[in-house]
């Protein structure tokens, strides 16, 4: 079911190898996947803030799809970042466990941010094999799970599967960020990674003994954190993408997205050139106004665990 990407082309008519692979799964259905758990629980997380607009009908089709009609699903996970509205009540209605991001707080501290969620939904989850999607997708299918979770159930050599998508751009596209900072920068300075079509994708799969040995990255870096912190662990190889076909979800202006891609930027810089370890943790904007950055980063899971 996995086959290695192909070169890609440089300009000048190069080659240059990635062994991140592309793993075919459109054929790969929900319950052709239950026979291969084999005993190993899968957990279905939608990380959210402020999403009740989205998230009953996200958790309502995975519910039935994933949970009732195959079994694929043993676990599913709304993470409630402090919502202001009626994410938590939605979520539970719809047949989710709703997991209050402050429970993890009380015993591990305070953080905030994306990559702070994913760690704290780490946190309150069993399941081997983890699927994280976001929760303001307006597209979403219960066979995402199933395309993410596949090859982590059929190949032992992969700890890592990332979403790549169509972005339309006639219905607002998407993807500026990723396209604009965080692939030019793993071309520039990753180049074994630049094969990877959405490196920032919040649709990622993984298994839990992995993302347990690696730090996250609280802000909006913990995507590229997480793909170079692997990488480095278990080789590109390790790492595999899957085709979800279309992906629509809300946008951000250019004015917040600065501070994503800064965020983005500084992680990547850390980790992937010698010196800079430490890259300054402001933004300044044309204006002279100073953003600070989220850079920090909460411990491996594992280190956090009673007797580690």
């Amino acid at each position: 079911m996995t086959a290695e990407r192909s070169p890609e082309r440089t300009p000048a008519g190069t080659s240059v190898r990635t062994s991140v692979r592309t793993s075919e799964v459109a054929h790969v259905t929900a319950a052709d996947l239950a026979d291969e758990k084999r005993g190993r629980a899968v957990t279905l997380c939608f990380p959210c803030r402020d999403e009740a607009a989205t998230i009953g009908e996200l958790v309502t089709a995975a519910r039935r799809a994933l949970v009732e009609r195959t079994g694929l699903v043993d676990e599913l996970l709304v993470l409630d970042d402090r919502s202001t509205d009626d994410t938590a009540a939605v979520a539970t209605a719809a047949g989710a466990t709703v997991i209050d991001i402050r429970t993890i707080h009380a015993t591990h501290g305070d953080g905030h941010g994306k990559g702070n969620a994913l760690w704290a939904a780490l946190q309150a989850s069993h399941g081997e094999v983890v699927v994280f999607c976001d929760g303001d997708v307006t597209s979403f299918r219960p066979d995402w799970v199933a395309h993410l979770a596949a090859p982590l159930l059929v190949d032992d050599g992969i700890e890592l599967v990332k979403a790549m998508y169509e972005r339309p751009t006639t219905r607002g596209g998407g993807g500026r960020t990723t396209e604009l900072v965080a692939r030019p920068l793993l071309s520039l300075c990753a180049p074994e990674l630049a094969g990877v079509a959405q490196p920032l994708s919040g649709e990622f799969a993984g298994r839990r003994r992995s993302l347990e040995a690696i730090p996250f990255v609280q802000g909006w870096g913990v995507e590229i954190a997480m793909l170079i912190d692997l990488a480095a662990a278990h080789s590109p190889s390790a790492i595999s993408q899957v085709d979800l076909g279309v992906r629509f979800h809300r946008h951000r202006s250019l004015h917040s997205l600065s501070v994503q891609a800064a965020e983005v930027m500084a992680t990547a810089l850390r980790r992937l050139q010698p010196g800079l370890e430490q890259v300054a943790t402001t933004l300044t904007r044309a204006d002279g106004s100073v953003v600070p950055l989220n850079l920090a980063e909460r411990p491996p899971v594992r280190t956090t665990r009673s007797g580690a």
